[in-house]
């Protein structure tokens, strides 16, 4: 294992590095946003893995193999938790004592180590993006392109308040500086591409209209402060007609609002509670696959059947990279599916986006308001600066609908606000059934029996996934 020990200037939350952004990002021969429009232009859905080791020769075998895994693959290196949060010391004592952490420590290992890591391998035919969690990702931007990259995601509120105890507010200061030291970064012929997570906040339970807003909403943000490049995200859901018609929906606000950026979207693989059987897995990562073909989405982020347990291994990754795109080419021979109903997403979308930007004309401001105002409120999230006053469920057809909706500019549940209210058991059983529908061998459906019951009585679930 290469040791780092951590630079004394790094080891304090929120410190900038000496060398932070110094550098304009270089790409031989192209860039991850020219990568994934090539691929689009060839019909063909870019995959991608959630990878990430702390050892620099591991994380190097990791992105070759990657590489090797098929025509149309992106590479990935995921950061660890220190380093998330800006904990550097930790992950430098981590990295001196020989303990494994749990993703890429770039900032410890500096810009000469990823380099060296990225060297020969990092081209015009294989992008590689920076994945990180953080609030506040201005050390790691700078590192990022120190080391010449060029793509990285997040973003002030889908990395906010899942992940962090920061401030709404201190997230979207700390996220405007760094996407204009990112947007500052280019001039060697590539194009800094930063890839909103807001479709994918808290992995489930959320409705799509919610998804869409957030992640149209942090695009347009990026791009007031300086990007031109950006991906729009979401995460696969309960049921495949209700995403086929967020995806429909998310393109159309990208493209009415968005206008003159560079823009794809990107599908993310059930990011709830994932099936415990090896066919479960693999049946739920394939509807995923075919979901973003329906879609018409570029690029797809996959999981593995060992998600329900541990961190996959390299093998692991490839197989379901692999598996991802037999599953996309086998639904795009099969031709255009159906249109999807109109059950209100876009409606619903508009209409939060809407209500959003009358309330400033800075994004980041509008953003803080809506918040605080509740307008934009996210189901089950504790973050102190969310309203907590919407809640979701999943209906008798299977799709997720509002239970209550709290000051959301949107209509009320049937019944009236606060009709249906979870108790303990019933939440735990919506959050189990993907995987409880995937593990009996169907798709999902309406909500069924309640999950098996573990120790105690409970019922059980485990999931790798941190997003």
């Amino acid at each position: 294992m290469t040791v780092t020990t951590v630079l004394p200037e790094a080891g304090r939350k929120g410190s900038v590095l000496p060398e932070a952004g110094k550098n304009s990002i270089r790409l031989p021969g192209g860039s991850f946003a020219a990568y994934v429009a090539r691929a689009r232009s060839q019909g063909a859905l870019v995959v991608q893995p959630r990878m990430g080791f702390c050892d620099p020769a591991q994380m190097r075998r990791g992105l070759l193999a990657t590489r090797g895994a098929g025509p149309t693959v992106a590479g990935t290196i995921t950061l660890d938790s220190y380093t998330r949060v800006g904990d550097y010391a930790s992950a430098g004592q981590a990295l001196n004592r020989g303990v494994p952490l749990n993703g890429y420590p770039l900032i410890n290992h500096g810009p000469a180590v990823t380099r060296r890591l990225l060297a020969g391998l990092r081209d015009s035919g294989f992008p590689v993006q920076i994945r990180h969690g953080s609030a506040d990702p201005h050390d790691i931007v700078g590192s990022l392109i120190d080391a010449g990259l060029d793509a990285t995601e997040g973003g002030p509120v889908s990395y906010c308040l899942p992940y962090s105890r920061l401030p709404l507010r201190d997230a979207v200061r700390c996220w405007a500086r760094s996407c204009e030291l990112f947007a500052g970064a280019g001039g060697t012929g590539a194009q800094p591409h930063m890839e909103s997570f807001g479709g994918c906040m808290l992995g489930q339970l959320c409705p799509p209209s919610l998804l869409i807003a957030i992640t149209v909403l942090e695009a347009m943000f990026f791009r007031q402060h300086g990007l031109r490049s950006v991906s729009l995200s979401f995460a696969q859901q309960t049921h495949p007609d209700q995403d086929a018609e967020a995806l429909r929906a998310l393109r159309i606000l990208a493209a009415e609002l968005l206008a003159g950026l560079d823009w794809h979207v990107v599908v993310y693989t059930y990011m709830g509670v994932y099936p415990a059987s090896r066919e479960g897995a693999l049946r739920l990562l394939g509807d995923s696959a075919a979901l973003a073909v329906r879609g018409g989405a570029e690029r797809l982020i996959v999981k593995t059947p060992a998600e329900a347990f541990r961190i996959p291994a390299i093998e692991e990754n490839v197989e379901s990279l692999q598996y991802a795109a037999a599953a996309a080419t086998a639904a795009a021979a099969a031709g255009p599916a159906p249109p999807p109903a109109d059950t209100g997403v876009l409606a619903e979308a508009r209409a939060l986006i809407g209500a959003t930007l009358e309330l400033s004309p800075d994004v980041g401001t509008a953003l803080l308001a809506a918040f605080r105002r509740g307008y934009l409120d996210v189901p089950y999230c504790l973050h102190p600066d969310n309203a907590g006053a919407a809640r979701s469920r999943i209906d008798a057809s299977g799709r997720l609908a509002w239970a209550a909706a709290g000051a959301m500019p949107i209509a009320p549940p049937p019944g009236g606000p606060g009709r249906h209210r979870f108790t303990s058991f019933e939440l735990l059983a919506a959050l189990s059934h993907v995987r409880n529908s995937y593990d009996a061998g169907h798709r999902p459906g309406p909500i069924g029996a309640l999950p098996a019951a573990g120790p105690g009585g409970l019922p059980t679930y485990t999931d790798g996934d941190d997003g």
